[in-house]
């Protein structure tokens, strides 16, 4: 339905930046909300950021809020995730996720709100 492709994953140093994106393909038109997942082995997937179609409301987990921006540019059908400050706790393989619905049945936190997923990206942030 919505294909996602992300990319800019890498190796970087605490204290450092990286920039994430991802690309939307197929039925973009009906992707109201995108976000931003990240999951660390061993432990469970878990919520970086969300952003709306109109990209004017962003959500942010306390743990990411003011070091992460979520950005969107619905002409090329791509969001970012620009990371600075990066701990080494941030170290995962990042997920871009897609919600073809103006309400989330969850909310904009849960992985099961939505609909579409790429195939991740590794960040690894050393000490």
């Amino acid at each position: 339905q919505v294909q996602l492709v992300e990319s800019g994953g890498g190796l970087v140093q605490a204290g450092g930046s990286l920039r994430l994106s991802c690309a939307a393909s197929g039925r973009t038109f009906i992707t109201y909300t995108m976000g931003w997942f990240r999951q660390a082995p061993g432990k469970e997937r878990e919520f970086v950021a969300a952003i709306r179609w109109s990209a004017g409301n962003t959500y942010y987990p306390d743990s990411v809020k003011g070091r992460f921006t979520i950005s969107r540019d619905n002409a090329k059908n791509t969001v970012d995730l620009q990371m600075n400050s990066l701990k080494p706790e941030d170290t995962a393989v990042y997920y871009c996720a897609a919600a073809a619905a103006s309400r989330l049945k969850y909310g904009y936190g849960r992985d099961l709100s939505y609909d579409s997923w790429g195939q991740g990206t590794q960040v690894t942030v050393s000490s």
